[in-house]
């Protein structure tokens, strides 16, 4: 039985993942996993991959290959409470099973605090951080 559940997973503030993307050195070593569905768009955060909660089932697998190089592997949603942690969960676990629990320990996962809707309120105009942002749709929240 795995020891990870949703309140071990570690967060990562909105601030500490704009570091990581502005760094020279970091960006390759880290994977941004976006799982919001049709509420995608208004912007997306700049290098990250989008994987609609909806098909995560499927994609687990390869995800886990995928992304078997990076040091860092950050899941959001919109607000980051139900999607992106569980996502986040679902993924840990699927690469604990597949690597076991050693290997899978060389990669930290996090949960993006607050999701897209607080990352937008402070870097949705910042081209170098946000691409897409239609400042429109996120006026309301």
């Amino acid at each position: 039985m795995s020891s990870i559940s949703i309140a071990t997973l570690p967060r990562m503030s909105r601030d500490a993942l704009s570091a990581l993307l502005l760094s020279a050195s970091s960006p390759s070593k880290l994977a941004i996993i976006d799982v919001r569905d049709s509420d995608h768009i208004g912007g997306h955060i700049h290098s990250s991959t989008w994987i609609p909660s909806s098909s995560l089932d499927h994609r687990m697998p390869e995800l886990v290959r995928k992304l078997a190089d990076k040091e860092k592997v950050v899941f959001h949603c919109a607000l980051s409470q139900q999607r992106g942690p569980s996502a986040a969960l679902r993924y840990a676990r699927e690469r604990e099973s597949t690597l076991g629990a050693e290997e899978s320990k060389k990669q930290d996962v996090y949960v993006l605090e607050g999701g897209f809707v607080q990352w937008q309120e402070k870097y949705g105009k910042d081209t170098r951080l946000t691409e897409a942002y239609v400042e429109d749709i996120w006026q309301e929240y």
